[in-house]
């Protein structure tokens, strides 16, 4: 006898019109249409920044599973706005450099995507939290922060992940900026640095390994302070970067904590998963254990494919 397939309850989909995978939205709808959800709520917005007031929509009308189709800044948003609620999101990368999707094994494949926000395991991930608002991936401030802001210009429609390179090269004789780093209470830095770089994975921005030993459900958030200026420090900077050695650097010094509370002697600009935001002059982060829940791939066990018989 046929077994009848299960529903998977209300499913809601919160789109970036203007970002594409696979057969584009189109080819979304037929995959959902295989899944037979119970009720399908569909949202679709033309820039990230309209997506929170869908995912709060979708909320208030009892999602169960939130699929979130395009990149890193749509699923900040989303994940900002659905934090602590309980719902579970489905990340379907359709963006520029999708690192959240790439730290969780989640490939750029629409219809395995698809299957693993339907079939895949739960996962209780950790948040990052600056100024009062969540982030997934990174948060920035100074040389990575003025790089994001330039390739959001239009440039990463034109040269894709190149454009993050592309902008970094202008900015390598950015200016020092004194700063002082509190950690859980207590004074880590004081001096001039070029960046600042808080992690809750280990591969950021342009696809390096800042953070060797980043899990996203440990607790804890990385940090990292660079006091590199000029291409050459720089260059030496991102080399070892590239090598997964980060700490190995004069030019860098990194740690872990739960809190951070940074305060600049001039304005910089910040950065939340590739979304560039204001200009500030302190900066207060904490992470967020088990903020969010995430379907992610099966982990693979000796029983079969995915841990699947």
């Amino acid at each position: 006898m046929l077994r009848q397939k299960q529903r998977a309850g209300t499913v809601a989909v919160i789109a970036h019109q203007k970002k594409s995978l696979g057969g584009g939205l189109d080819e979304l709808r037929r995959l959902l249409a295989d899944e037979e959800p119970g009720k399908l709520l569909w949202y679709e917005v033309p820039k990230s920044k309209k997506a929170p007031k869908q995912a709060r929509k979708a909320l208030k009308e009892g999602a169960d599973l939130v699929l979130v189709w395009g990149g890193d800044g749509m699923v900040q948003r989303c994940v900002d706005a659905l934090a602590g609620s309980g719902v579970t999101v489905g990340i379907i990368p359709a963006g520029t450099a999708n690192l959240l999707a790439q730290n969780l094994g989640i490939p750029e494949d629409l219809p395995e995507a698809v299957r693993i926000a339907f079939h895949g395991e739960s996962r209780k991930i950790d948040l990052g939290k600056v100024n009062g608002e969540h982030f997934a991936v990174m948060a920035g401030l100074g040389f990575d922060a003025e790089m994001i802001k330039d390739a959001d210009r239009g440039l990463k429609d034109k040269l894709g992940r190149a454009a993050y390179v592309w902008t970094g090269l202008r900015h390598v004789r950015g200016e020092l900026v004194r700063m002082e780093v509190k950690l859980d209470g207590v004074k880590w830095f004081e001096g001039e640095a070029s960046c600042l770089l808080l992690g809750n994975v280990g591969t950021i921005t342009g696809g390096i390994e800042a953070f060797d030993d980043a899990r996203p459900d440990d607790g804890w958030l990385e940090i990292g302070v660079t006091t590199a200026k000029g291409p050459i420090q720089w260059a030496r900077v991102l080399g070892r970067m590239s090598a997964g050695r980060s700490d190995e650097s004069p030019f860098v010094r990194m740690t872990r904590a739960r809190k951070i509370d940074v305060k600049l002697s001039a304005p910089m600009t910040y950065e939340l998963d590739g979304g560039a935001k204001d200009s500030v002059t302190r900066l207060k982060a904490k992470v967020v254990p088990g903020g969010i829940t995430v379907r992610v791939p099966v982990p693979d066990s000796p029983d079969g494919p995915d841990g699947r018989a």
